[in-house]
Protein backbone atom coordinates (compact mmCIF):
# COMPACT_ATOMS: atom_id res chain seq x y z
CA UNK A 1 0.00 0.00 0.00
CA UNK A 2 1.72 3.01 -1.05
CA UNK A 3 1.71 6.36 1.57
CA UNK A 4 -0.45 9.00 0.04
CA UNK A 5 -0.56 11.75 2.37
CA UNK A 6 -3.54 14.12 1.46
CA UNK A 7 -3.68 17.38 3.09
CA UNK A 8 -6.79 17.46 5.90
CA UNK A 9 -8.65 20.52 5.33
CA UNK A 10 -7.52 23.21 7.11
CA UNK A 11 -9.73 25.20 8.72
CA UNK A 12 -10.47 28.68 6.94
CA UNK A 13 -10.23 32.09 7.86
CA UNK A 14 -11.69 33.01 11.02
CA UNK A 15 -11.91 35.85 13.17
CA UNK A 16 -12.57 35.17 16.62
CA UNK A 17 -14.95 38.15 18.14
CA UNK A 18 -16.02 37.48 21.81
CA UNK A 19 -16.88 34.49 21.46
CA UNK A 20 -18.45 34.51 18.13
CA UNK A 21 -16.97 33.43 14.77
CA UNK A 22 -17.27 35.68 11.57
CA UNK A 23 -15.98 35.63 8.45
CA UNK A 24 -12.00 37.06 7.93
CA UNK A 25 -13.58 38.89 5.02
CA UNK A 26 -16.13 40.75 6.34
CA UNK A 27 -14.99 41.39 9.87
CA UNK A 28 -13.64 44.70 8.96
CA UNK A 29 -14.42 47.56 7.15
CA UNK A 30 -12.56 50.03 5.85
CA UNK A 31 -11.23 53.22 8.09
CA UNK A 32 -13.54 55.81 8.06
CA UNK A 33 -13.22 59.82 6.47
CA UNK A 34 -12.79 60.64 10.33
CA UNK A 35 -10.05 58.25 11.08
CA UNK A 36 -8.42 59.46 7.91
CA UNK A 37 -8.39 62.28 9.35
CA UNK A 38 -7.27 61.59 12.59
CA UNK A 39 -4.36 59.81 11.19
CA UNK A 40 -3.52 63.03 9.27
CA UNK A 41 -3.47 65.37 11.90
CA UNK A 42 -1.80 62.75 14.25
CA UNK A 43 1.70 63.24 11.54
CA UNK A 44 1.91 66.77 12.63
CA UNK A 45 2.78 65.36 16.29
CA UNK A 46 6.23 63.57 17.12
CA UNK A 47 7.09 60.32 15.73
CA UNK A 48 6.63 59.13 19.08
CA UNK A 49 3.33 60.35 19.42
CA UNK A 50 2.41 59.28 16.22
CA UNK A 51 3.32 55.30 17.48
CA UNK A 52 1.45 55.69 20.49
CA UNK A 53 -1.65 56.28 18.89
CA UNK A 54 -1.14 53.79 16.50
CA UNK A 55 -0.43 51.71 19.39
CA UNK A 56 -3.65 52.67 21.22
CA UNK A 57 -5.71 52.10 17.94
CA UNK A 58 -4.30 48.68 17.36
CA UNK A 59 -5.35 48.00 20.93
CA UNK A 60 -8.58 48.61 20.64
CA UNK A 61 -9.04 46.71 17.72
CA UNK A 62 -7.14 44.16 19.51
CA UNK A 63 -9.49 43.98 22.64
CA UNK A 64 -12.48 43.05 19.73
CA UNK A 65 -10.90 40.33 17.92
CA UNK A 66 -7.51 38.98 19.58
CA UNK A 67 -7.16 35.70 17.95
CA UNK A 68 -7.58 34.89 14.25
CA UNK A 69 -7.32 31.29 12.82
CA UNK A 70 -6.25 31.66 8.88
CA UNK A 71 -5.63 29.14 6.28
CA UNK A 72 -1.45 29.46 4.60
CA UNK A 73 -1.35 28.39 1.51
CA UNK A 74 1.37 27.32 -0.99
CA UNK A 75 2.24 27.80 -4.68
CA UNK A 76 3.39 26.11 -7.59
CA UNK A 77 5.38 28.01 -10.52
CA UNK A 78 3.69 26.91 -14.12
CA UNK A 79 6.41 28.00 -15.88
CA UNK A 80 9.97 28.87 -14.55
CA UNK A 81 12.71 31.22 -16.79
CA UNK A 82 15.80 32.28 -15.48
CA UNK A 83 16.84 35.45 -16.95
CA UNK A 84 20.17 36.37 -15.94
CA UNK A 85 22.45 36.06 -13.27
CA UNK A 86 22.72 39.48 -11.16
CA UNK A 87 26.17 41.30 -10.10
CA UNK A 88 24.84 41.20 -6.66
CA UNK A 89 25.10 36.93 -7.07
CA UNK A 90 20.77 36.91 -7.20
CA UNK A 91 19.18 35.91 -10.18
CA UNK A 92 16.39 37.49 -12.75
CA UNK A 93 13.37 35.01 -13.41
CA UNK A 94 10.16 35.61 -15.23
CA UNK A 95 7.66 32.95 -13.84
CA UNK A 96 3.81 32.55 -13.69
CA UNK A 97 2.97 31.43 -10.11
CA UNK A 98 0.01 29.98 -8.88
CA UNK A 99 -1.29 29.75 -5.23
CA UNK A 100 -2.93 26.14 -4.71
CA UNK A 101 -4.68 25.01 -1.30
CA UNK A 102 -2.34 22.66 -0.09
CA UNK A 103 -1.69 24.56 2.78
CA UNK A 104 -1.21 24.71 7.17
CA UNK A 105 -2.65 26.24 9.57
CA UNK A 106 -2.28 28.99 11.57
CA UNK A 107 -3.60 30.50 14.85
CA UNK A 108 -2.17 34.08 15.83
CA UNK A 109 -3.52 35.14 19.11
CA UNK A 110 -2.48 38.86 20.66
CA UNK A 111 0.08 38.76 23.32
CA UNK A 112 -1.20 40.95 26.44
CA UNK A 113 0.29 42.67 29.22
CA UNK A 114 4.43 43.98 28.74
CA UNK A 115 5.25 41.08 25.70
CA UNK A 116 8.25 42.01 24.06
CA UNK A 117 8.57 39.74 21.45
CA UNK A 118 6.78 36.65 19.92
CA UNK A 119 5.82 32.99 20.34
CA UNK A 120 5.84 30.21 17.73
CA UNK A 121 4.94 26.58 17.81
CA UNK A 122 4.92 24.13 15.07
CA UNK A 123 3.75 20.72 15.01
CA UNK A 124 6.58 19.75 12.93
CA UNK A 125 9.91 18.47 13.83
CA UNK A 126 12.90 20.23 12.19
CA UNK A 127 11.23 23.63 11.60
CA UNK A 128 12.89 26.07 13.72
CA UNK A 129 10.11 28.32 16.03
CA UNK A 130 13.21 30.94 16.50
CA UNK A 131 13.93 33.88 14.94
CA UNK A 132 14.93 32.74 12.29
CA UNK A 133 11.70 31.79 10.79
CA UNK A 134 10.58 33.66 8.10
CA UNK A 135 6.65 33.79 10.43
CA UNK A 136 9.15 35.62 13.26
CA UNK A 137 10.44 37.96 10.79
CA UNK A 138 7.53 39.32 8.63
CA UNK A 139 6.04 39.82 12.20
CA UNK A 140 9.12 41.61 13.12
CA UNK A 141 9.01 43.19 9.17
CA UNK A 142 5.60 44.58 10.15
CA UNK A 143 5.97 46.61 13.65
CA UNK A 144 9.04 47.60 12.09
CA UNK A 145 6.99 49.39 9.15
CA UNK A 146 3.63 50.18 10.77
CA UNK A 147 5.61 51.03 14.41
CA UNK A 148 2.66 48.96 16.22
CA UNK A 149 3.55 47.36 19.06
CA UNK A 150 1.80 44.33 19.61
CA UNK A 151 3.35 40.97 19.88
CA UNK A 152 1.89 37.65 18.83
CA UNK A 153 1.42 33.24 19.91
CA UNK A 154 1.55 32.16 17.08
CA UNK A 155 0.77 28.27 16.35
CA UNK A 156 1.57 26.63 12.89
CA UNK A 157 0.03 23.51 11.93
CA UNK A 158 2.53 22.53 8.86
CA UNK A 159 0.77 19.95 6.40
CA UNK A 160 3.12 21.69 3.73
CA UNK A 161 6.56 19.63 3.25
CA UNK A 162 9.75 21.56 3.79
CA UNK A 163 12.20 21.73 0.54
CA UNK A 164 9.39 21.21 -1.95
CA UNK A 165 9.37 24.04 -4.13
CA UNK A 166 6.01 24.69 -2.71
CA UNK A 167 6.91 27.77 -1.06
CA UNK A 168 5.35 26.84 2.16
CA UNK A 169 7.27 28.91 4.46
CA UNK A 170 7.09 32.03 2.26
CA UNK A 171 3.40 31.36 2.26
CA UNK A 172 3.43 31.21 6.57
CA UNK A 173 5.23 34.65 6.31
CA UNK A 174 2.70 36.27 3.74
CA UNK A 175 -0.16 35.07 5.89
CA UNK A 176 1.93 36.20 8.98
CA UNK A 177 2.08 39.44 7.56
CA UNK A 178 -1.67 39.99 6.53
CA UNK A 179 -3.15 38.41 9.70
CA UNK A 180 -0.99 41.08 11.93
CA UNK A 181 -2.52 43.99 9.54
CA UNK A 182 -6.01 42.72 10.59
CA UNK A 183 -5.42 42.39 14.32
CA UNK A 184 -4.08 45.50 14.02
CA UNK A 185 -6.76 47.41 12.43
CA UNK A 186 -5.60 47.34 9.38
CA UNK A 187 -2.84 50.20 9.15
CA UNK A 188 -1.26 49.28 5.92
CA UNK A 189 -2.92 48.10 2.10
CA UNK A 190 -2.19 45.01 0.36
CA UNK A 191 -0.07 47.28 -2.17
CA UNK A 192 2.05 48.02 1.31
CA UNK A 193 2.06 44.48 2.25
CA UNK A 194 3.66 43.57 -0.66
CA UNK A 195 6.30 45.74 -1.27
CA UNK A 196 7.35 45.21 2.75
CA UNK A 197 7.39 41.30 2.21
CA UNK A 198 10.19 42.02 -0.61
CA UNK A 199 12.73 42.67 2.21
CA UNK A 200 12.73 39.09 3.76
CA UNK A 201 12.24 36.79 0.69
CA UNK A 202 11.63 36.43 -2.67
CA UNK A 203 8.42 34.66 -2.91
CA UNK A 204 6.57 35.80 -0.46
CA UNK A 205 5.31 38.81 -2.78
CA UNK A 206 3.10 36.05 -4.86
CA UNK A 207 0.61 35.68 -1.89
CA UNK A 208 -0.43 39.44 -2.40
CA UNK A 209 -1.57 38.69 -5.25
CA UNK A 210 -5.00 37.75 -6.29
CA UNK A 211 -3.73 33.84 -6.53
CA UNK A 212 -2.08 34.13 -10.10
CA UNK A 213 0.75 36.28 -10.88
CA UNK A 214 3.76 37.13 -13.50
CA UNK A 215 6.49 37.61 -11.60
CA UNK A 216 10.28 39.16 -12.76
CA UNK A 217 13.18 40.57 -10.89
CA UNK A 218 14.23 38.12 -7.94
CA UNK A 219 10.26 37.16 -7.24
CA UNK A 220 9.37 40.16 -5.70
CA UNK A 221 7.77 42.19 -8.73
CA UNK A 222 4.18 41.11 -9.12
CA UNK A 223 1.71 41.22 -12.00
CA UNK A 224 -1.66 39.88 -11.26
CA UNK A 225 -3.16 37.83 -14.31
CA UNK A 226 -6.48 36.00 -14.75
CA UNK A 227 -6.04 32.65 -14.04
CA UNK A 228 -4.80 30.28 -16.83
CA UNK A 229 -5.91 27.22 -16.24
CA UNK A 230 -8.99 28.06 -14.36
CA UNK A 231 -9.16 26.82 -10.91
CA UNK A 232 -11.12 23.55 -11.20
CA UNK A 233 -8.08 22.02 -12.97
CA UNK A 234 -6.67 18.79 -10.43
CA UNK A 235 -3.17 19.04 -9.47
CA UNK A 236 -1.51 15.75 -8.86
CA UNK A 237 2.13 16.49 -6.45
CA UNK A 238 4.44 14.04 -5.89
CA UNK A 239 7.43 14.48 -3.75
CA UNK A 240 10.90 12.40 -2.64
CA UNK A 241 11.84 12.65 0.82
CA UNK A 242 14.39 14.28 -0.23
CA UNK A 243 14.60 17.81 -0.13
CA UNK A 244 16.38 20.25 -2.47
CA UNK A 245 18.03 23.59 -1.09
CA UNK A 246 17.54 26.39 -3.37
CA UNK A 247 21.30 28.05 -2.62
CA UNK A 248 22.48 24.90 -3.89
CA UNK A 249 20.12 24.17 -7.05
CA UNK A 250 21.33 27.85 -8.31
CA UNK A 251 25.07 27.18 -7.72
CA UNK A 252 24.33 24.35 -10.03
CA UNK A 253 22.32 26.11 -12.53
CA UNK A 254 23.79 26.14 -15.98
CA UNK A 255 23.33 29.47 -17.42
CA UNK A 256 24.01 28.11 -21.19
CA UNK A 257 21.64 24.87 -20.84
CA UNK A 258 18.19 26.95 -20.08
CA UNK A 259 15.44 27.16 -22.32
CA UNK A 260 15.43 30.11 -24.70
CA UNK A 261 11.57 30.33 -24.68
CA UNK A 262 10.32 33.97 -24.04
CA UNK A 263 7.79 33.79 -20.79
CA UNK A 264 5.64 36.50 -22.17
CA UNK A 265 5.02 34.18 -25.33
CA UNK A 266 4.73 31.39 -22.73
CA UNK A 267 2.03 32.93 -20.80
CA UNK A 268 0.20 33.82 -23.38
CA UNK A 269 0.35 30.14 -25.30
CA UNK A 270 -0.92 28.93 -21.71
CA UNK A 271 -3.94 31.29 -21.29
CA UNK A 272 -5.13 30.71 -24.93
CA UNK A 273 -4.34 27.00 -25.04
CA UNK A 274 -4.06 25.91 -21.70
CA UNK A 275 -0.75 23.78 -20.46
CA UNK A 276 1.27 21.42 -22.45
CA UNK A 277 4.87 19.86 -21.80
CA UNK A 278 6.04 22.54 -24.08
CA UNK A 279 4.81 25.91 -22.10
CA UNK A 280 5.84 23.89 -18.30
CA UNK A 281 9.35 25.22 -18.80
CA UNK A 282 11.39 25.06 -15.57
CA UNK A 283 15.17 26.21 -16.02
CA UNK A 284 16.06 24.87 -12.46
CA UNK A 285 15.08 21.31 -13.69
CA UNK A 286 19.05 20.92 -15.51
CA UNK A 287 20.56 21.91 -11.61
CA UNK A 288 18.30 19.80 -9.68
CA UNK A 289 17.56 16.69 -11.79
CA UNK A 290 21.99 16.75 -11.97
CA UNK A 291 21.86 17.00 -8.37
CA UNK A 292 19.30 14.34 -7.85
CA UNK A 293 19.06 12.06 -10.81
CA UNK A 294 16.09 10.16 -9.01
CA UNK A 295 13.69 13.33 -9.58
CA UNK A 296 14.12 12.91 -13.41
CA UNK A 297 13.18 9.59 -13.15
CA UNK A 298 10.15 10.58 -11.30
CA UNK A 299 8.93 13.03 -13.46
CA UNK A 300 9.62 11.11 -16.88
CA UNK A 301 7.57 7.72 -15.23
CA UNK A 302 4.76 10.20 -13.39
CA UNK A 303 4.79 11.38 -17.77
CA UNK A 304 4.95 8.26 -19.15
CA UNK A 305 2.56 6.00 -16.97
CA UNK A 306 -0.12 8.81 -16.15
CA UNK A 307 -1.31 8.32 -19.72
CA UNK A 308 -3.74 10.95 -21.26
CA UNK A 309 -4.63 12.00 -17.36
CA UNK A 310 -1.76 14.41 -17.19
CA UNK A 311 -1.45 17.24 -19.79
CA UNK A 312 1.82 18.31 -18.61
CA UNK A 313 4.51 16.82 -15.85
CA UNK A 314 7.34 19.53 -14.25
CA UNK A 315 9.13 20.46 -11.48
CA UNK A 316 8.18 23.27 -9.31
CA UNK A 317 10.26 25.62 -7.61
CA UNK A 318 13.84 24.48 -6.66
CA UNK A 319 12.34 21.13 -6.24
CA UNK A 320 11.83 18.83 -5.22
CA UNK A 321 8.03 18.25 -5.62
CA UNK A 322 6.84 17.07 -9.40
CA UNK A 323 3.51 18.35 -10.54
CA UNK A 324 0.98 16.60 -12.89
CA UNK A 325 -1.63 18.97 -14.10
CA UNK A 326 -4.92 17.81 -15.10
CA UNK A 327 -5.94 14.76 -13.33
CA UNK A 328 -5.81 13.91 -9.25
CA UNK A 329 -5.19 10.18 -10.45
CA UNK A 330 -2.19 8.69 -8.84
CA UNK A 331 -0.29 6.40 -10.95
CA UNK A 332 -0.28 2.47 -9.90
CA UNK A 333 3.59 2.38 -9.83
CA UNK A 334 3.24 4.87 -6.70
CA UNK A 335 1.89 2.17 -5.05
CA UNK A 336 5.39 0.07 -5.26
CA UNK A 337 7.16 -0.42 -1.99
CA UNK A 338 9.94 1.46 -3.15
CA UNK A 339 7.92 4.65 -3.25
CA UNK A 340 6.43 4.26 -0.17
CA UNK A 341 8.12 7.11 1.29
CA UNK A 342 7.04 9.56 -1.18
CA UNK A 343 4.47 12.50 0.19
CA UNK A 344 1.11 12.43 -2.65
CA UNK A 345 -1.22 14.87 -2.06
CA UNK A 346 -4.05 16.07 -4.65
CA UNK A 347 -4.11 19.99 -5.26
CA UNK A 348 -6.13 22.70 -7.13
CA UNK A 349 -5.21 26.69 -8.19
CA UNK A 350 -6.98 28.95 -6.15
CA UNK A 351 -7.45 32.93 -5.74
CA UNK A 352 -8.39 35.15 -3.32
CA UNK A 353 -11.34 38.15 -3.25
CA UNK A 354 -10.48 41.77 -3.18
CA UNK A 355 -8.55 42.05 0.33
CA UNK A 356 -9.72 39.04 2.26
CA UNK A 357 -7.47 35.75 2.03
CA UNK A 358 -6.99 32.22 0.99
CA UNK A 359 -9.98 30.16 1.63
CA UNK A 360 -8.84 26.06 3.00
CA UNK A 361 -10.27 23.65 0.39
Amino acid sequence: MWACRFAPQAPSSILHRHGASIPAQTAYHRSSGRRQDAFRAATNHSRAEVSRRRLTRAVLYASAADSLDVFSPSKVNLFLRIVRRREDGFHDLASLFHVIDLGDGMTFAVRGGAAQEDTLACNMEGVPTDSSNLVIKALDLFRRHTGIQLFFDVDLRKEVPHGAGLGGGSGNAATALWAANELSGRPATNEQLLQWSGEIGSDISVFFSQGAAYCTGRGEIVENVDPPLGLGVPLLLVKPPIGLATPAIFKALDLERRSTADPRQLLESMTQDGMSPALAVNDLEQPAFDILPELKELKDRLAAEGGDAFSAVFMTGSGSTIVGVGSHSVPAFLSEPQHADLFVSPARLIAREGDGWYQAP
